[in-house]
């Protein structure tokens, strides 16, 4: 006896497929923007140098390990709003605002960089805030307050190396 391919089910979770849309497609870009900037972190990682070298190695480590936690939760909260997660090299570049690293900047341009990538995933997220109120979206509300407090963390302590 063959078995019938059963339809999935509609999503019911009280937000319309408008309101799921449009917060998914800025959870796209504040994805795009958490993956390149995991990307960009690692690179410098693995080439930063110089006399803080072992600060901006281990820092590096624990922010870009933080990113990878994060582009899980952003794409499965994708996921679970009913629409498919961006997830190449091809996708990112068109949705990111983050630039790429040319080269091998200097660890104080990298760390510039990191700046602006952090405070750049900040206003992404930011973003997002008026469709995710309007639809009552509390699990993607907490996702991006949590994701905002860390980036502005994030950016003040790269930010504190640069002075003086």
């Amino acid at each position: 006896m063959a078995k019938k391919n059963v339809a999935a089910p509609s999503i019911n979770i009280g937000i319309s497929d408008k309101d799921r849309k449009k917060i998914a497609d800025g959870l796209s870009k504040l994805l795009a923007d958490s993956y390149t900037l995991y990307l960009k972190t690692h690179n410098f990682h693995w080439n930063v140098t110089g006399p803080m070298f072992n600060t901006l190695h281990l820092m590096f480590e624990g922010q870009y390990t933080e990113l990878a936690t994060a582009v899980d939760l952003i794409a499965e909260r994708i996921r679970a709003l009913g629409y498919p997660a961006p997830g190449s090299y091809k996708d990112f570049a068109k949705l990111s605002s983050i630039p790429e690293a040319e080269g091998v900047p200097t660890a104080q341009e990298m760390i510039a960089q990191l700046v602006a990538g952090q405070e750049a995933v900040t206003r992404t997220a930011r973003s997002i805030f008026p469709a995710v109120d309007a639809a009552a979206d509390e699990p993607t509300a907490d996702l991006l307050t949590q994701r905002m407090q860390l980036h502005e963390k994030n950016a003040w302590m790269l930010r504190s190396l640069l002075e003086g």
